[in-house]
């Protein structure tokens, strides 16, 4: 076959002009985000416009100071319209079926006029801190969704794989309109418990015959579930999915009552299949139903605000130090002296933390 009419053919692209570099990029990116004002920002957001609620989300996650002022003022001027949705977090271990869980599940709320707004969580590539799953490829339907919205996020150096500025990013969503947020943790490391603490409902997915039963039992993770879900629950695996909800069911009964009153319930679906969704959402309803006329809900989502202020300081004070040019230099000297046995790790410590 000639190679010059192959269908294979690749031509040589454009080289990258040498003068580019991160800064460069960095002001291309935001140079339709300085023409607009904060009253642009917030005026187009509340009309549920997508472009200026994704660009407001890449302000917040921004690390440019100026960038961050004027997303600080975007989030309060949009605080007034936001806190009138359900956040629901979901989780379950890399190959569970999240992301086609979701879909599904958002497709049928979308089905009955809901507005929902998917945060997927990536985790971060080790080496340039990208994002290396690419949720929107993953929930094609849903992406093309008018009443949906997916925004996957690097989960940089945050904890446990969770993006800092998630929680920020649920209020813009709220504010455009949104009124089911979800959620979806990278389902390794303490993303479980981040998740937890920013979600109304917590809902926990699972595999049979994969011996995934004992190790949610081992990590706790089913205390903080408020219902667990067997998916792939169809074909020759639906005997085993009635088998591993016996056994959840079992475990939940180990644990005290919750300061919710509500009764963890575990359920069985086939995402691929749209099985058992309806029944996920009818339970959903009841959840938040019975939370809010017992007060919980609104309990809840104090004690939540109280957490991410805590949280917040934390961080800020966690990154005065670091930034600090004296502690910086500071630091190399007392790792140096580390590395020679010449002090403790108390000690060197302590003499940073005196500057």
């Amino acid at each position: 076959m000639n190679k010059k009419t192959s269908a294979l053919h690749e031509k040589e692209g454009v080289s990258k002009p040498e003068t580019t570099n991160k800064v460069s990029a960095e002001k291309i990116k935001f140079n339709r985000a300085k023409q607009n004002s904060v009253n642009d920002f917030v005026t187009n957001i509340l009309d549920g416009n997508i472009t200026f609620l994704s660009r407001a989300i890449t302000l917040i996650e921004s690390t440019n100071v100026k960038h961050q002022q004027k997303a600080n003022e975007i989030l309060d001027c949009c605080l007034p319209y936001a806190n009138n949705s359900v956040r629901i977090g979901i989780t379950g271990v890399p190959g569970v079926g999240k992301s086609t869980f979701i879909e599904s599940f958002g497709k049928h709320l979308t089905s009955k006029g809901k507005k929902v707004a998917v945060l997927a969580v990536d985790p971060s590539s080790s080496i340039n801190k990208g994002s290396i799953l690419g949720d929107k490829t993953r929930m094609e339907e849903l992406v093309t969704d008018k009443n949906a919205f997916i925004r996957p996020s690097p989960s940089g150096t945050s904890l446990g794989g969770v993006a800092q500025k998630t929680r920020e990013s649920i209020i813009l969503c709220e504010a455009a309109g949104f009124d089911t947020i979800i959620i979806e943790t990278v389902g390794v490391g303490q993303s479980e418990t981040v998740v937890h603490s920013m979600v109304d409902f917590f809902l926990l997915l699972k595999l049979a015959g994969a011996g995934d039963e004992l190790q949610g039992i081992k990590r706790g993770i089913i205390e903080m579930a408020d219902a667990i879900v067997i998916n792939k629950a169809d074909g020759e695996n639906e005997k085993n999915a009635k088998i591993a909800k016996v056994e959840f069911n079992r475990a939940l009964h180990l644990y005290p009552i919750k300061e919710s009153k509500w009764l963890p319930k575990v359920l069985t679906a086939s995402a691929l299949h749209n099985l058992g969704i309806e029944k996920i959402d009818t339970m959903i309803s009841d959840y938040i139903s019975l939370t809010k006329e017992n007060k919980y809900f609104n309990n809840k989502r104090n004690e939540q605000n109280k957490y991410w202020l805590l949280s917040t300081i934390e961080q800020q004070l966690k990154d005065n130090f670091y930034q600090n040019p004296k502690i910086k230099n500071a630091l190399a000297t007392e790792i140096n002296n580390l590395e020679k046995g010449s002090t403790t790790p108390f000690n060197a410590a302590k003499r940073l933390l005196k500057l």
